[in-house]
């Protein structure tokens, strides 16, 4: 095949590895299922703990301490963690329109420490020939900050529009893309980024598709996480000998917990924001069809980092979500006050709430690992991951269970389209690609055997072949084998020093070749700094 594939490159937020159908979980999702149906599911893909660090990791196909983004959009200290996309780094977009792609971005970019003004790190200095979008990580869904066309803020477009919705219109402009390409551009393949905010906070849906959740969650996350286990098993995502983590030791037994109403009408909520994204990935796919698109187009769907167990808290003050992080509205476009935090006695899903779903139900997303977004346990770096391309890809339905991670995704598009990835770029020498193709495994399930490396917040892993080290920060090392246990249920740390001592120091010197700081000195900065997010426990934004 001499034609050169579209990329069609779609990323979610916050969403944990078993929620969707093809994966194991309750939530409808039927045209992500069609593309796992007639394409591939790998099993153990991973993507970072966090999302700006996860969204530059993709772009790049670096680490994201390479790239600028040692922990998220904010100036947290030094080098690494400038909290902007770096010049030292190359896009995707900015290697395929290199290459003669044509480019466009829906959805959220959020790699730009400047939220209002254009700078050299937003999606249009970075080899975006399109973007529709915000900058800013997250907001509500029917009026967000910072909607941007191209380099102009258009935040008045929601404002004025009573029917907008962001992951509405996320897919919508998608589509547009692919069908004003096929009319204008016919002599250039493209490149699509789709990146939706759902289901990333605030729980925000419309009622008709909340009511297709009401009843589908009543036996409660001790229940759900058994049965999402055994159909994981079922469809081979899973080994059976792998057991299922114990309930987060937060949280009560189902049986026990109270405002239960409350706790459902959260759970449904959110599995409602996922169908939403489902329903607008089948309008993106419709666009493919209709323009004859589809069959060379390689499309793949993964989330940025696992379920997020962020709580809201009662206590929060609006005008922080506000002013200081521009993650939220203090009033609808109605002119009604919103009310942020996790109160029981309000419902999430209008406008004018502001909630989240709880540890709990991250606890069911991330069915059947441990922990969530943040740390570098399998339930905050896991995500599903679909590849679909009936033109190069010819295992419908496959699954394949080699480890793969979030910079291989930036090597397998340049394999896949002939692209070059260069040395320099604008007069910056660029780092090398740290990620490898995935283009082996479209037909075979086997990959060469290479160190994946983590560190977000202190926590910090290192995988190679069966093995994984992993730490809790502050706490000390952890060691498992993915084979029998990848569930992290039995850490055999203290029968194996040799292999602690190995991996912790390739971990060290990949710390120290990517440019990770020492937990301890940004903590120091960050007392430096005035204000912290809501959500601070731990002492990272």
């Amino acid at each position: 095949m001499t034609e050169r594939p579209n990329v069609l490159l779609i990323m979610n937020d916050d969403m944990g590895y078993s929620d969707i159908g093809c994966y194991g979980g309750e939530i409808q999702t039927p045209n992500l299922d069609r593309l796992a149906a007639s394409g591939l599911r790998l099993t153990q893909f991973y993507n970072t703990p966090r999302c700006s660090p996860s969204r530059a990791s993709l772009l790049t196909g670096l680490y994201p301490h390479q790239t600028g983004i040692g922990i998220l959009t904010y100036p947290t200290g030094p080098e690494g963690y400038a909290g902007d996309l770096n010049e030292d780094c190359v896009t995707i977009a900015e290697v395929l329109h290199d290459a003669g792609y044509r480019t466009y971005l829906s959805g959220k970019w959020h790699v730009s420490s400047n939220l209002t003004e254009p700078t050299g790190s937003w999606p249009l200095q970075r080899g975006f020939d399109e973007f529709y979008g915000t900058i800013i990580g997250a907001g509500s869904f029917y009026y967000p900050n910072t909607l941007t066309r191209g380099n102009d803020n258009i935040d008045h477009e929601a404002e004025k529009d009573p029917e907008f919705f962001y992951t509405d219109a996320i897919s919508d402009q998608a589509a547009e893309y692919i069908r004003e390409h096929a009319k204008q551009h016919t002599d250039k393949p493209f490149f699509q980024y789709v990146a939706y905010t759902a289901p990333h906070w605030p729980l925000h849906a419309h009622e008709e598709d909340i009511a297709k959740y009401r009843g589908r969650f009543d036996a409660g996350w001790d229940a759900l996480r058994e049965q999402r286990l055994q159909r994981m098993v079922d469809a081979g995502l899973v080994d059976r000998g792998w057991l299922l983590t114990d309930r987060d030791p937060t949280q009560p037994p189902w049986t026990d917990a109270s405002d239960k109403d409350w706790l459902l009408r959260c759970m449904e909520v959110y599995a409602a924001q996922v169908d939403r994204m489902d329903q607008g990935i089948g309008r993106i796919l419709e666009a493919l069809e209709e323009t004859g698109q589809l069959d060379n187009t390689l499309i793949v769907f993964l989330s940025d980092n696992g379920a997020c167990a962020e709580d809201i808290p009662e206590n929060v003050r609006i005008e922080e979500l506000v002013n200081d992080l521009m993650l939220a509205r203090a009033r609808t476009r109605d002119g009604e006050e919103v009310v942020a935090g996790n109160f029981p006695h309000i419902k999430p899903g209008p406008e004018n709430t502001y909630q989240s779903y709880g540890i709990a139900w991250a606890n069911l997303s991330n069915t059947p690992f441990r922990r969530y977004k943040h740390w570098t346990h399998e339930g905050g770096v896991s995500t599903p991951l679909i590849m679909h391309w009936p033109a190069g890809i010819n295992d419908d339905g496959g699954l394949r269970h080699t480890p793969g991670h979030i910079p291989d995704i930036m090597a397998t598009i340049v394999d896949v389209t002939g692209a070059s990835y260069p040395d320099r770029h604008h007069g910056h020498d660029i780092p090398p690609m740290e990620g490898q193709s995935l283009r082996a495994i479209f037909g075979n399930d086997e990959l060469a055997e290479r160190p994946l490396f983590w560190e977000h917040e202190g926590n910090a892993a290192v995988r190679l072949g069966k093995w994984k080290l992993v730490r809790e920060y502050p706490h000390g090392w952890e060691l498992y084998d993915m084979e029998a246990d990848r569930t992290e249920m039995h850490d055999i740390a203290s029968e194996r020093p040799d292999l602690v001592a190995d991996l912790s120091a390739q971990y060290d010197a990949w710390a120290a070749r990517c440019g990770v700081i020492d937990r301890g000195r940004i903590l120091q900065m960050m007392q430096a700094l005035p204000g912290k997010a809501f959500w601070e426990d731990d002492g990272s934004p």
